[in-house]
């Protein structure tokens, strides 16, 4: 089985980030193979502090930490906050790549990444700065044409998730590379 962890660099309850992620999770459920897709909601996470870190940080973090590390891949999908990845977001990547007794939790993890906002860009601004954060970070970033979901807020939905045709297509596409990059990393599918 391939586990995949869903974050959302939004905070928001029903966000076009969320659409993007919930599309991921109808795609692998239509794959063959066995793959199971947990979320992580960053705004679980309080702020990075090394002190806090040095006390043995939240159980939040832990269980965080512990749940990245135990999964075989990342897909992430962010907006774009004044063309960079949100507050939130970064926070929770500072916290997944302090160690837990040994190496980061991103260290070697497959990630993908794509973005959606209702703006013409797709969030696309958002994606140059998450993608240096999680390589200097040591994760391995899928290659792949941009994924940005642009306009995402007039896209149709159905059950929290997209069904644009040409826009699923795009998450197929992009989790079938996560997927070939988890096999190649020595994962089977």
């Amino acid at each position: 089985m391939v586990k995949i962890v869903l974050m959302s660099g939004s905070t928001r309850q029903d966000s076009v980030n969320g659409a993007v992620l919930e599309t991921v999770r109808h795609v692998l459920a239509g794959l063959p193979g066995e793959h199971e897709s947990v979320s992580l909601a960053v705004a679980d996470l309080p702020f990075y502090e090394a002190e806090l870190e040095r006390s043995g940080a939240s159980a939040a973090v832990r269980a965080a930490q512990e749940l990245v590390a135990g999964a075989d891949a990342l897909f992430i999908s962010t907006p774009s906050y004044n063309g960079e990845m949100p507050g939130a977001l970064k926070n929770a990547l500072d916290w997944l790549s302090r160690g837990i007794g040994g190496p980061s939790a991103l260290t070697g993890k497959v990630t993908a990444v794509a973005s959606a906002s209702p703006g013409a860009r797709g969030a696309l601004d958002a994606q140059a700065g998450l993608v240096g954060v999680l390589t200097r970070c040591g994760a391995r970033v899928v290659e792949h044409e941009p994924v940005a979901v642009a306009g995402a807020g007039g896209k149709a939905t159905e059950g929290g998730r997209y069904t644009d045709p040409e826009l699923v297509a795009l998450v197929e596409s992009l989790t079938g590379a996560l997927l070939a990059e988890v096999a190649a990393a020595g994962v089977l599918v």
